[in-house]
């Protein structure tokens, strides 16, 4: 596995766990407001971290940390995932995996190897915008089916996980909520998320910007008929 980043520390990252996050390189979506551009476009620029240093890092955390976030990019596009995770799971820590869900096969191993502790999905919009908010001209018809195949692994099994969406104004709308409500009824955790603007935002002079508080509270509102305990995050 090529790890192309490492936070030594994060509090918010892995619910209820102090933990450190693992970032992966390349993304099979170009979701004009991604804010890992650097990751997704030019991996082979960042610098990587070797196992060794990694291994060692490990070991000096063990009794520090609780677990390993394993982020991206998206990090189910790589083969060597199930050996990456057990290596974090053999030197004793939890995993939380960060995904957007579109390799279920993978997604569906690792489940039942047992080599996830958390998911973190992200649900980028209602069907019909998927195209749109991915930076793709066909998701619906090729990517879109393996989302949804994701979303029944996640409500069936019986591990931790959250679905959530990064709120854009200039992508979305209150229809995109609507009907991810109506998707996801019935999970146990979903979040809306506000955007936050950032050098590394994928597309350069790009239009878009965070909704305000109250238009948040007022989208939470709508998914809430249908998830009464989804929540607001990052405002």
């Amino acid at each position: 596995m090529k790890i192309l980043g490492l936070q030594k520390l994060t509090l918010l990252d892995f619910p209820g766990r102090v933990a450190a996050i693992v970032f992966t390189g390349g993304c099979n979506f170009r979701c004009p407001f991604c804010q890992n551009s650097s990751l997704v476009l030019a991996p082979e620029t960042v610098p990587e971290i070797s196992e060794t240093e990694f291994g060692d890092f490990l070991r000096k955390r063990q009794g520090l940390l609780d677990g390993i976030c394993v982020t991206g990019g998206e990090p189910t596009l790589h083969a060597d995932l199930p050996e990456f995770l057990a290596s974090i799971k053999d030197a004793g820590y939890l995993v939380k995996l960060d995904t957007n869900g579109t390799n279920p096969d993978m997604l569906e191993s690792l489940l039942a190897n047992r080599l996830l502790d958390y998911v973190a999905m992200d649900v980028k919009a209602s069907p019909e915008n998927y195209a749109r908010v991915c930076g793709l001209s066909d998701p619906a018809g090729r990517l879109l089916p393996n989302v949804r195949r994701s979303v029944e692994l996640l409500k069936n099994s019986d591990i931790e996980y959250e679905f959530r969406t990064t709120v854009v104004k200039g992508l979305h709308t209150a229809n995109d909520f609507e009907e991810i409500a109506a998707w996801l009824s019935g999970c146990r955790a979903y979040y809306l998320q506000a955007f936050r603007d950032c050098p590394e935002v994928l597309m350069e002079r790009h239009p878009f910007s965070a909704f305000s508080d109250e238009e948040m509270r007022d989208f939470l509102a709508i998914v809430q008929k249908k998830i009464p305990q989804a929540a607001l995050r990052g405002i």
